[in-house]
């Protein structure tokens, strides 16, 4: 102790709490004081003093313990002094930052808030008054906005205010209304005086200091501390997404902006507004980021500029050819400085094949393809329960690899019921409609009395009967489940209460876990019924019910096996209830205390949100597409975990971690740990949007993001996809989403997953075709320019083609309905190839074949349809050419149905889109041959040669066959 004092410990007294230095105080009189420490020996007789002397020694090892566990809390709180007031807030005459109470209130943390003395501490450090608030000197007030900001969100701008003013102040009654006020308030001034006392602002005009009075339906303005109040509940779901209202007391002090007031009134002081109010961050995270392109559209525009580029190179190539042979052929004939207007057409003719060459080698068609892609989706989604805001949505879901997904309301019902009991030592499952009913019928009918009893009295919901003439429960999640079961087991709430006569009526109480009631019996006599915290409910029993309905002591086996039964329930993130009663006597007083002991158990009741039907297959189907499932949540890790168990979510190899311990990491650790995240508990808006963030940004994952509350809508906003829930989803969240899901169904996801994935696909078949004819067009005009100075395929042939396999083709391909094939891949990501091995396969197969039929027909054509002589003979054999080209990439259009599969007319004739095309197509081709021979430059043909380019054209098919069987590859 002596060293201990020796020592030279500093402790500024305006950098160290109260409590610190009273810790100090205490040791320094302590230690230095031995009159102080053996005071009780001064007049002890000498016949006491070897006794005395025995008392001593005890009480010198009981003080040397004392001090130094009061040196070892001095030195605690010595070294949580490390915060340091910055200059311009201390030079202001304040002792305390807008950031540090930011962090006390948003991480609720209770160090920093008993090292700072608490609300009232905060308080002086504020140089505010926890009665009056801050004063109103002007001065003052602008100083304490410049050091601690204004209460206001950054929005973007609207309509002046004055503008609607204006507006309605043109309503007549309102005119008269505002002169009517002016007048009151004239007489008010007259009568009255000025306002004094609490004075009514704007919420706009709140600072850190001010005293705000709460009540019961208000709305939290900023972010504070409790000050004063009683039986305060806080609805935080705006900002958590958990239903479950939040008691806020000393113990708990609190208060977020933006949340309400459930139950209770308080005084609460502000600590931090606006912009730094953990409403506010939320609110500024949806202002981030703009509109970046999907992943396809990435994909789309690198194939698109590709493609682009390589047909402008071979359009100069077979321009600059034809122009050199033109040349070369006038040098020959010694004209090469004579150019005629023959020669000008012939050179315009030469642009216009390059220029055609460049038309049919840009995708143009590429767009329309996604459009109509996108469009057929959206519709057939509709119909899906898919509501898609944003059309790029379609193909966006179809890339995800990674599902967020918030717990209530979306993987849950977010509707609390009681789903298993334990009533007379008889555990029973309440999953089904029909099995509280059961249940009910099995027990004997003084049992259930009671038990309706107990639900019906000692309750703080109510169950009424709304304006639509519907039944209605009215209580916290809890309360409401509970009557709930009651209503199921056949009692009627009002004839209940009619019934018994209250004496007494004991509230929840934080601290006891139970609340309570006590009754007047119509028989006579007096009985209290309890319920709360199953664990302190059973310890204040001495009996129970058994099988027969018989009250019976609670034995040692018994009190067991319900203790068994209550960890039972929790460990399947049940929340347990525990209901007992007790008889009194008739002289008890509604001045008296429920009694705390002497109960008898009625039972236990296990609550709890439950998943919703189909989740857990839904999970399942997700993961054998590839697609990793993550449940972020508000809600505490151990009914996470339990949840995310039964839905399949959570496995051996997965990481539950808590929002507090995520976002303390490091960008190393976050970097190690992400990819093992498979839930988040307890997690805050930000938590969730970082995460996202990290997955997007860091890992390149395509992030799909669920959720229904405000809280989500920073996460939503981040994502790739956002898809809100249409039922319990706020506004909020479904504006910052990019699909609705009407049903609230988790499973539907999985819907919008396998329409995104056909969408791709069905671009992916329609970029196949298309390069296809992209690589024969351009090859054979190139060659036959190089070779033969002209192109088999005029410009207007050409061009033709092009609305083939543009708009035609578009609109064949990107129409083809979803199959369940398309769950069992893994997802393309971010980063995959748009155009896979299996696509060049089919695309270099097809090309190959159809460049040797053209060479052919242009080589042997006359000589095989015996045109040799005939006056037209070259017409003919280019009309073969274009004709025979045209069934090429008709057949070729079936092929490019299934890239993989052998059996490409499988479900052809459901698809009255792609049928009506071909029909189209060859109609059109018949009436282009047949009827339109001066504009397109063809002339007709005869059956046996309509027969040789359909049959040459249909070849395409088997080779297709042969390319998938005998070369067979993965996508």
């Amino acid at each position: 102790m002596e060293r201990l004092l020796s020592d030279k410990w500093e402790v500024n007294p305006k950098h160290s709490s109260p409590e610190v230095l009273r810790r100090w105080r205490d040791l320094c009189a302590v230690v230095k004081n031995p009159k102080r420490r053996f005071r009780f020996t001064a007049n002890l007789s000498k016949r006491d003093e070897a006794d005395a002397m025995r008392k001593t020694n005890q009480e010198k090892l009981r003080i040397a313990v004392l001090v130094s566990k009061a040196a070892f809390h001095f030195v605690k709180g010595v070294q949580l002094s490390d915060y340091t007031v910055p200059k311009e807030v201390e030079a202001a005459g304040f002792q305390i930052c807008a950031d540090e109470l930011s962090s006390i209130v948003e991480g609720h943390d209770i160090k920093k808030l008993k090292f700072h003395g608490g609300a009232s501490g905060i308080s002086d450090k504020l140089s505010t008054n926890a009665t009056n608030g801050i004063s109103t000197n002007s001065e003052k007030l602008n100083t304490r906005q410049e050091i601690y900001g204004i209460n206001k969100f950054q929005e973007s701008k609207t309509r002046s205010f004055w503008v609607f003013f204006w507006e309605a102040l043109q309503d007549m009654t309102l005119m008269i209304l505002g002169v009517c006020a002016l007048v009151s308030l004239i007489v008010g001034l007259a009568t009255e005086g000025w306002p004094k006392g609490h004075t009514m602002m704007s919420i706009y005009e709140l600072l850190p200091g001010d005293i705000v009075h709460l009540a019961i339906g208000d709305q939290v303005p900023a972010d504070g501390l409790f000050l004063s109040g009683f039986s305060v509940l806080i609805d935080e779901s705006s900002l958590t997404g958990e239903s479950e209202p939040v008691v806020v007391n000393a113990e708990n002090p609190f208060m977020l902006s933006g949340t309400k007031v459930q139950d209770g009134a308080c005084k609460m002081l502000v600590t931090t507004v606006g912009m730094r109010t953990q409403w506010g961050k939320l609110m500024a995270t949806l202002s981030e980021g703009g509109d970046d392109e999907t992943p396809l559209q990435v994909k789309l525009n690198g194939v698109a500029t590709i493609i682009g580029k390589i047909g402008l190179v071979f359009a100069v190539v077979t321009f600059a050819v034809l122009v050199q042979k033109m040349v070369g052929r006038k040098w020959e004939m010694g004209t090469t400085l004579i150019w005629s207007g023959d020669d000008a057409l012939e050179l315009l003719e030469y642009f216009a094949i390059a220029v055609t060459i460049v038309v049919v080698a840009v995708p143009e068609g590429l767009p329309l393809a996604v459009t109509l892609s996108l469009a057929f989706a959206m519709k057939k989604m509709m119909n899906d329960k898919a509501l898609v805001r944003h059309l790029a949505a379609c193909e966006t879901m179809g890339s995800a690899t990674t599902i967020c997904s918030d717990k209530t309301g979306t993987l849950t019902t977010n509707h609390m019921t009681v789903v298993k009991s334990c009533i007379c030592m008889n555990v029973k499952e309440l999953n089904k409609p029909g099995d509280a009913s059961a249940l009910s019928s099995e027990l004997p009918k003084s049992v259930v009395k009671i038990l309706l009893q107990s639900i019906f009295n000692n309750t703080g919901g109510e169950v009424v009967i709304n304006e639509n003439n519907n039944r209605e429960i009215l209580g916290t999640p809890t309360e409401t489940a509970i009557l709930e079961f009651g209503l199921s087991l056949g009692g009627d709430f009002h004839a209940e209460r009619q019934e018994s006569k209250v004496v007494k009526v004991e509230p929840f109480n934080s601290t006891k876990k139970r609340m309570g009631v006590v009754l007047e019996l119509p028989e006579g006599g007096l009985r209290a019924h309890t319920k709360g915290a199953s664990e302190i409910i059973l310890a204040a029993c001495d009996k129970m019910i058994d099988l027969n309905g018989q009250v019976v002591p609670l034995d040692k086996a018994s009190f067991n096996r319900l203790e068994a039964t209550i960890e039972q329930f929790a460990s399947e993130a049940l929340r347990t209830l525990c209901l007992a009663y007790v008889e009194l006597e008739n002289g008890f007083s509604a001045d008296e205390a429920i009694p705390e002991s002497g109960y008898t158990c009625i039972g236990i009741v296990g609550i709890k949100d439950p998943v919703r039907p189909g989740v857990r297959e839904s999970v399942a189907l997700c993961r054998s597409a590839g697609v990793t499932v993550r449940m972020v949540t508000g809600d505490n890790i151990n009914t996470a975990k339990a949840i995310a168990r039964e839905c399949g979510i959570l496995t051996d190899d997965g990481i539950a971690i808590e929002g507090p311990v995520f976002r303390e990491k490091s960008l190393e650790e976050l970097l190690e740990l992400i990819p093992k995240i498979q839930v988040m508990a307890r997690s805050s808006p930000l938590d969730k949007h970082t995460l996202v963030k990290h997955l997007r940004t860091t890992f390149n994952e395509v992030v799909a993001v669920t959720g229904d509350g405000t809280n989500d809508a920073p996460a939503l906003h981040e994502a790739d996809i956002g898809l809100a829930m249409g039922i319990a989803g706020t506004e909020v969240a479904k504006e910052s989403a990019d699909v609705i899901i009407l049903d609230d169904n988790f499973s539907t996801i999985v819907t919008v997953a396998k329409w995104g994935r056909s969408v791709y696909v069905n671009i992916q078949k329609f970029v196949q075709f298309q390069l296809t004819v992209n690589i024969v067009a351009l090859v054979v005009n190139f060659t036959s320019a190089c070779l033969t100075g002209n192109a088999p395929l005029t410009a207007v042939q050409l061009l033709w083609v092009n609305m083939i396999m543009d708009t035609l083709g578009a609109l064949a391909l990107a129409t083809e309905p979803p199959n369940d094939e398309l769950m069992k891949k893994s997802p393309v990501g971010r980063k995959g190839n748009f155009i896979s091995a299996v696509m060049w396969r089919n695309i270099l197969g097809q090309s190959l074949y159809q460049f040797l039929v053209i060479w052919f027909l242009q080589a042997y054509g006359k000589t095989f349809f015996e045109l040799d002589g005939c006056s037209d003979s070259d017409l003919v054999l280019n009309t073969i050419i274009f004709n025979t080209f045209v069934f090429c990439q008709l057949f070729n259009e079936v092929n490019s149905r299934e890239m993989e599969k052998v059996n490409v007319l499988k479900g052809i004739l459901d698809n009255y889109v792609f049928v009506s095309v071909l029909g189209s197509t060859v109609l059109f081709q018949i009436i282009i041959i047949e009827y339109l021979g001066t504009f397109a430059n063809t002339t007709p043909l005869t059956l046996m040669q309509w027969f040789v380019s359909i049959f040459i054209g249909f070849l395409g098919m088997p080779i297709a066959v042969v390319l998938k069987k005998h070369f067979p590859l993965r996508s």
